[in-house]
């Protein structure tokens, strides 16, 4: 997933005494895992406490480090590089591939973690290989839904949309601008992409194709819906996110496109008082059933040169079991990515799984190659251009197209 987070930095001072001691000091402990979780503050406890739990019943230590979301892979890599860092990261899923290029992560194939993997669920387990090889273990799985307020819908008529002409039907009933926020992040455009029948690559190919007319009709969807009056967004993209959670939070927005990673923070929102009100359904689309949000999630990697290798692999696998992924299901609505945690019947009572389960299936996958977390670096910038009216969608995709070949995949084609 992609989404800002301000959580505890891994600090500078922190990498330098990483460096430092590589230089002398007493012989790393082989038996202490190093993890670096790069949950959120809802989450972390619960995280926490499954690696203590794991250490304990496993015969090892763990330290367990929290680290900014946002700042945890550059991070990762400066500290990887110098032969430091963490055993073991919790990685987002679009940086497996790069981790695994840059040789920064242990190669799996082969080893109990990479066996018996059918009970993973496609879509994260796609994640976790690159070139053929197997460099993670899934550890959780998301996707974007719609998520709106069933009073404030019920209240104006207005049933659930299913297309973005719904949408904009539904503005006139509920306050105009009031009804959806749209978020100006790169992410959060893949959505009227994927809707379109669009993508931002074609691996096969090998094929730049982020500038097409599907792409460019995608984002002019979510253009229409700001100039209609069906939608509004941000003005400055730095607080978009969090703009978007507390005008519907609070009610100033009927619906909003967003992770099962945001329902706790939603739910402590006065609208939600009543955590019933909350609704959850399938993305609109251009017509109805094409709605489609990115595959999210994220992976335990372990860290190319651990000494602490085996202590890391037993960590891996206790936090990856199916009872790992019962309880944070259960305890913070996080989606597993193993199909026989689904069978727990406290899992099927979750009320944020259950209704993202059947969303997370028709989820679009991502393009696992090295350059996948670059991929948003130029769409932030060029999709936000979009929705403020500074550039029109195709002069703006062909830009973030540009930048896609002289920079990130300079090996594909132009489609």
């Amino acid at each position: 997933m992609r989404r800002t987070a301000l959580l505890t930095a891994v600090t500078a001072g922190m990498l330098g005494a990483l460096v430092l001691s590589a230089c002398g000091g007493a012989a790393p402990d082989n038996t202490k895992v190093t993890f670096w979780d790069t949950s959120g503050p809802n989450e972390h406890p619960v995280f926490e406490k499954l690696a203590k739990d794991c250490a304990t019943t496993g015969g090892y230590s763990v330290d367990v480090q929290q680290v900014s979301f946002d700042q945890a892979l550059a991070n990762y890599k400066t500290a990887a590089q110098n032969g430091q860092g963490p055993d073991v990261l919790r990685s987002e899923v679009g940086w497996v591939a790069q981790l695994a290029a840059n040789g920064l992560i242990q190669d799996l194939s082969g080893t109990d973690l990479a066996k018996n993997t059918s009970d993973f669920l496609d879509g994260p387990l796609g994640s976790t290989k690159y070139d053929g090889k197997t460099y993670a273990v899934p550890q959780v799985t998301d996707t974007l839904a719609l998520l709106y307020n069933k009073k404030m819908l019920a209240a104006a008529g207005v049933p659930v949309p299913t297309t973005w002409d719904e949408v904009k039907a539904a503005s006139t009933k509920l306050g105009l601008t009031r009804t959806l926020f749209i978020n100006n992040d790169g992410y959060y455009a893949l959505p009227f992409i994927y809707a379109a029948g669009g993508d931002l690559l074609d691996v096969a190919a090998k094929k730049i194709v982020v500038n097409s007319a599907a792409n460019v009709r995608g984002l002019q969807d979510a253009k229409g819906l700001l100039d209609a009056k069906a939608a509004q967004t941000a003005q400055d993209q730095a607080n978009s996110y969090n703009n978007m959670k507390a005008a519907f939070a609070s009610g100033q927005a009927a619906m909003v496109m967003d992770g099962p990673w945001a329902i706790v923070d939603l739910l402590k929102g006065e609208a939600f008082g009543d955590p019933a009100n909350l609704g959850i359904a399938e993305l609109p689309g251009e017509r109805a059933g094409t709605g489609s949000g990115p595959l999210g999630g994220h992976d335990y990697v372990i860290r190319q040169g651990s000494r602490a290798r085996d202590s890391a692999a037993k960590f891996v696998q206790c936090m990856s079991t199916v009872q790992a992924q019962v309880t944070t299901a259960k305890q913070l609505g996080l989606l597993p990515t193993r199909k026989s945690a689904y069978a727990d019947p406290a899992v099927r009572g979750q009320s944020t799984v259950a209704r993202f389960a059947p969303i997370v299936q028709k989820a679009h996958a991502r393009p696992w190659v090295p350059a996948g977390s670059q991929l948003f670096d130029q769409l932030k910038i060029d999709y936000a251009y979009v929705l403020s009216g500074q550039k029109d969608a195709k002069t703006a995709l062909d830009e973030v197209a540009k930048t896609y070949k002289d920079q990130v995949v300079t090996d594909y084609s132009m489609g």
